[in-house]
C-alpha cells in the first residue's frame, strides 16, 4: 500500500494515458490519511478519508469514503458514500458545536470521544464487490467478497459474501451463485494472483462462467 495525503488536490491527472501502476488521482479528489495500492482510480469529485483503497480498486465520480477499508478490485458507482458520520443522538444537541467546539470559538479543544467512537465503526468491503450508484453504505457494516449492492441501497446491516441485495433499507434479493461455487472462488481467491498471473488467465475469465472458472482452477 502507498501512503497518500494530496489534501491541496494537486496531482497530476492524464485520461489519455490509462490507468498506472501508481495510484491514479483525480485533481479534483481529495485524499487525506489514506493508503491506495497500485492500479487505483479516484475519480471526479471523490474524497477518500482516513481509508485503505487497495489494489486495482476504483470509483467513479462524486463518491465519499471515510474510514473504510476498500478490498482489491471493488467496483464503486458514481455518487456512493461509504461511512457517513453519525451525529450524537443521545445528547441534548446533535450538532457539531458540541464535538467541533474550536471551530466554533467556544472551547479551546475539541471533543475526541466523538471522533474516537466513528472510527470505532469501520466499514470493511470484501474483494471483488460492486457498490451501484447512489448506494450507502451506514457506519460499521461488513459487505463480503463478491456481493453486489444495488443502486440507491442503503446498507444497514452485514452483507454476505457473493449476495446482492437491494433496496432502502438494503435486503437480499438473492446469492449470485450456488454455495459450491461460492466456497471455490474463496478457496481460489483470484484477486491475490499476481499480476502475470491475472493475465496468463484472462481468457478464462472472460469466456467461463464462474462455475466452470471453478472447476479448472480450484485444486
Amino acid at each position: 500500500m502507498i501512503p497518500v495525503d494530496f489534501g491541496e488536490l494537486d496531482h497530476p491527472w492524464h485520461p489519455g494515458a490509462g490507468m498506472t501502476e501508481a495510484p491514479t488521482i483525480h485533481p479534483t479528489a481529495l485524499v487525506k490519511q489514506s493508503r491506495m495500492g497500485p492500479w487505483t482510480v479516484l475519480g471526479p469529485r471523490s474524497k477518500l478519508v482516513e481509508s485503505e483503497f487497495c489494489d486495482y480498486a476504483y470509483t467513479t465520480q462524486d463518491c465519499d469514503i471515510y474510514n473504510a477499508e476498500i478490498g482489491k478490485f471493488c467496483n464503486i458507482a458514481a455518487a456512493v458514500r461509504i461511512n457517513p458520520t453519525n451525529h450524537p443522538m443521545w445528547r441534548a444537541s446533535q450538532h457539531h458545536f458540541t464535538y467541533r467546539s474550536r471551530s466554533h470559538h467556544l472551547g479551546a479543544e475539541d471533543d475526541a470521544e466523538i471522533f474516537a467512537w466513528r472510527r470505532d465503526h469501520r466499514v470493511t468491503i470484501g474483494p471483488d464487490v460492486w457498490i451501484g450508484h447512489g448506494a450507502i453504505l451506514m457506519p460499521g457494516v461488513g459487505v463480503g467478497t463478491g456481493a453486489v449492492i444495488g443502486a440507491g441501497a442503503v446498507v444497514t446491516h452485514d452483507v454476505a459474501p457473493y449476495t446482492i441485495v437491494v433496496g432502502v433499507p438494503a435486503r437480499p434479493l438473492r446469492r449470485r451463485f450456488d454455495a459450491e461455487t461460492e466456497a471455490g472462488l474463496l478457496r481460489i481467491a483470484w484477486w491475490d494472483w499476481p499480476k502475470d498471473q491475472l493475465a496468463a488467465a484472462l481468457e478464462d475469465f472472460r469466456r467461463l462462467d464462474a462455475t466452470k472458472f471453478v472447476r479448472k482452477y480450484d485444486r
